[in-house]
């Protein structure tokens, strides 16, 4: 069976690379020599599975997507007490750029605007760590996010550092609240390095699966940090990580995030996947257009909104068996709970033609419901099976998926054991199903 989640990541960039506003970032050359027409998407599930469509493999640098990564190094590596002491967890309703400090105690607001993470670097390992020391800490962290060796891109390091006149005056007047105790130059640079890390878009949605995952990296299956650091860390992208935008992005999109100004953009949905787009142009936010564009469609078309979906409690797929033998085998998947994407993505998996003998029933007796992109998908796969020359039915005696209309061929019975009886299920429950695509 031809793979559907590429099939809709395709759809939806057509969709948004029509959209030439922004620019990219303007403010350091190497970035503003970006060629703005690359695009990419990725998700990867927490299971490991990856699909992607577009640039996903052209390398760009992680700029400030990096911050949760980092501050999720820096709580594992020091203690929440220690580094609470240092960076608030407030938003600051303010640029990236914009020097944010308590006004008593002179901690900048929160990890994600640059004084926060500027700080947060200086966290990392412990108290007497070298800088280059920190540095090679930071970039093996990223590396163990991504499941691959990483490496600095210097000559963007470069470039950044000789315009980092802002980003020195933070340090310098955090040093002089007692927030820095380094010497301020040595943290901008290791803190420009860590910004000048190399990334694909799969590297960045294999990363933001792992704080999905809980901490572990679906890939490596190492446990990256502790869960309780990822909780905290997934609290602060989804109230901060989108700066001045994080309340439009909270309420609109609902998946905690992370922006970089080279274009990148990340989202973690908990316990479900990791998602990851690239486009160079920023919207005066400093937020990839085209990116918040692709999550704005994947909130509205997969109700991902991290107030709609509740936790999953159970497998969707409770079990798979073939009953008979031969030509008349018939393979029961049996399903349960309710289903949105990232349980249908499972499904798929255990539809996959190569796993199926020549007859297969959905058992959807114990599902309770299923959302709309979940249907699209299910009903999309089992139509692309009958064009493979499989049998599909459809046990669904409540009626959870409603008929959708003419098209494709798909046999509706109330029992397994109806469908174990093709010649009575196709004369008393036989349905045509439509074809549909999965954004449509």
């Amino acid at each position: 069976m031809r793979p559907i989640i590429p099939d809709y990541l395709i759809e939806v960039l057509k969709d948004v690379e029509s959209d030439t506003s922004g620019a990219p970032a303007g403010y350091i050359p190497e970035l503003a020599a970006a060629d703005p027409e690359r695009l990419g998407v990725a998700f990867a599930t927490i299971e490991g599975e990856v699909y992607g469509a577009g640039d996903i493999d052209t390398e760009f640098t992680i700029q400030s997507i990096s911050k949760p990564f980092v501050y999720a190094m820096a709580l594992s590596d020091r203690g929440f007490d220690s580094v609470l002491a240092r960076v608030g967890v407030e938003p600051s309703g303010e640029a990236f750029n914009q020097i944010s400090l308590e006004r008593d105690t002179g901690r900048p607001l929160n990890p994600m605007i640059n004084a926060g993470a500027i700080t947060v670097h200086s966290l990392v390992g412990t108290a007497d760590l070298e800088p280059s020391a920190r540095v090679a800490r930071v970039i093996g962290g990223l590396s163990a996010f991504a499941s691959r060796p990483l490496a600095t891109d210097e000559t963007v390091r470069a470039s950044e550092m000789a315009h980092a006149h802002r980003n020195l005056a933070m340090a310098h007047m955090l040093r002089s609240h007692g927030i820095l105790t380094e010497d301020a130059h040595a943290v901008v640079d290791g803190y420009t390095r860590q910004c000048s890390v190399l990334v694909t878009t799969r590297d960045l949605a294999i990363m933001a699966a792992t704080l999905a995952n809980r901490g572990t990296n679906p890939l490596s299956g190492e446990q990256v940090v502790p869960e309780p650091v990822v909780r905290q860390v997934l609290s602060v992208m989804f109230s901060c990580g989108m700066y001045d935008a994080a309340g439009d992005w909270a309420t609109q999109v609902g998946i905690p995030a992370k922006s970089g100004v080279a274009g990148g953009l990340i989202g973690a949905l908990p316990g479900q996947i990791g998602i990851a787009a690239f486009s160079p142009r920023l919207d005066r936010h400093g937020n990839s257009v085209r990116g918040v564009s692709l999550f704005e469609r994947f909130s509205s078309d997969m109700g991902m909104h991290l107030m709609d979906i509740p936790t999953i409690a159970r497998a969707v797929v409770r079990s798979s068996h073939t009953i008979g033998s031969g030509p008349h085998a018939l393979q029961i998947l049996e399903l349960q709970g309710g289903i949105g994407f990232a349980g249908a993505e499972s499904v798929l998996r255990a539809m996959d033609a190569s796993f199926l003998e020549n007859r297969l029933a959905l058992d959807l007796t114990r599902v309770h419901s299923i959302d709309d992109v979940a249907r699209r998908m299910l009903l999309e796969a089992t139509s692309r099976l009958t064009l493979d020359g499989h049998d599909i039915y459809l046990v669904d005696p409540e009626s959870v998926i409603p008929d959708p209309g003419d098209g494709g061929r798909l046999t509706e019975v109330d029992t397994v054991h109806q469908a174990m009886n093709p010649p009575y299920a196709t004369a008393q429950h036989g349905s045509q199903r439509r074809r549909e695509g999965l954004g449509q």
